[in-house]
């Protein structure tokens, strides 16, 4: 009985951590209400339009209609502050946000002032790169802690420093490329490198001797001995177009040949949409490739697991965890695709939220 018990326990235990991962979504009535869809239910969580709102995977910030800044986690509303907050971001696990100078982050309910005067910060899923103005240093956030990372970058943190997720890749003041992955800071390379994307886990590059190198959950691996001729970083994959004309995909670290041809393509977290050399439109998912069209849509959005684009009979369809589903082909007012959660609008004031096969 107490096997069965503690069994249950588990059981129950990993239901709802399933169940709590599921993406939010969030929209604006007609009668100006803030609507949450969460673990499929649907809360009123303002009754005035916001000035401003952004929806993550786990919270939803907003400025309110009386400036409040305010932060949806959990089921509930976290009032911040009243009129202070002038920006501020959101990813999958994190909402940062500025009053006045002073940078402040908010994960899983705790509040963390970074510093008071920060003139430049980037944000990914879990880590914040940042520039403390008051100290003129560059440091990380990650997992609550603070980490010094450099006094000066190459440049601009802009073309010097990119983050993406759970790890930041930058050029330093010697023109030596870093990378900053679990609280740790790696030397990578002691010269120039001449180009460079990140994603999770992952960073592809091109050193100095003009090779083509991905780092990869601690591991660098040389992948072309030339510079491709163009290259996307996803989470835990590269997509890029080698010299030679082949089009290929690095994953579970190895190199996959999806054909010779040079393709429109879009990496988007998890998922590579490109359109063969046959004109198809086709998905690179989890080491899967799948058919989704005859043609390749001119518009399309690439989120997370999921592709979502309208196709030509008018039928808006959602590529999601190796799924296709045919969600509707009512005439759509908008869409928006959030992490794996579609909501649209049909006419002035149905709202629906579509995820995984179901309809809300």
């Amino acid at each position: 009985m107490k096997k069965l018990r503690f069994l249950l326990f588990i059981f129950l235990s990993v239901s709802v951590i399933k169940i709590n991962a599921q993406p939010l979504a969030a929209y604006v009535n007609l009668q100006n209400q803030v609507m949450v869809w969460d673990n499929g239910m649907l809360r009123k969580v303002d009754y005035l339009l916001p000035l401003e709102m952004k929806t993550g995977r786990t919270c939803i910030p907003y400025i309110d209609n009386s400036r409040s800044f305010k932060i949806y986690y959990g089921g509930g509303v976290k009032p911040i502050n009243v009129g202070f907050t002038r920006e501020f971001q959101v990813t999958d696990n994190i909402v940062t946000y500025m009053n006045a100078s002073s940078l402040n982050v908010f994960e899983k309910g705790t509040i963390k002032n970074l510093s008071t005067i920060v003139d430049q910060y980037y944000v990914g899923d879990s880590v914040v790169l940042y520039h403390d103005n008051l100290r003129r240093e560059y440091k990380a956030y990650y997992n609550g802690n603070l980490y010094p990372i450099e006094n000066f970058l190459a440049g601009t943190a802009v073309g010097g420093a990119k983050v993406s997720d759970n790890i930041i890749a930058y050029t330093n003041y010697a023109n030596q490329f870093r990378i900053f992955f679990h609280g740790q800071l790696i030397q990578q390379e002691d010269y120039p490198v001449s180009n460079f994307s990140v994603g999770r886990n992952t960073v592809a590059y091109v050193d100095m001797n003009r090779t083509f190198k991905v780092f990869h959950n601690g591991k660098t691996t040389t992948i072309e001995d030339f510079p491709p001729d163009n290259f996307m970083v996803g989470d835990n994959v590269v997509a890029y177009t080698s010299n030679d004309g082949y089009f290929k995909v690095f994953y579970e670290d190895s190199v996959r040949v999806l054909g010779f041809f040079r393709p429109n393509y879009k990496v988007g977290d998890y998922v590579v949409a490109y359109q063969d050399g046959s004109g198809y439109f086709r998905t690179f998912y989890k080491g899967e490739i799948t058919n989704l069209e005859s043609y390749y849509p001119q518009n399309y959005t690439v989120q997370y697991n999921s592709v979502a684009y309208v196709n030509q009979a008018g039928m808006l369809r959602l590529f999601s965890e190796g799924e296709l589903y045919d969600v509707t082909n009512a005439q759509v007012e908008n869409w928006e695709l959030n992490y794996d959660v579609i909501k649209y609008q049909i006419g002035a004031s149905l709202f629906k939220i579509y995820y995984r096969g179901e309809e809300y």
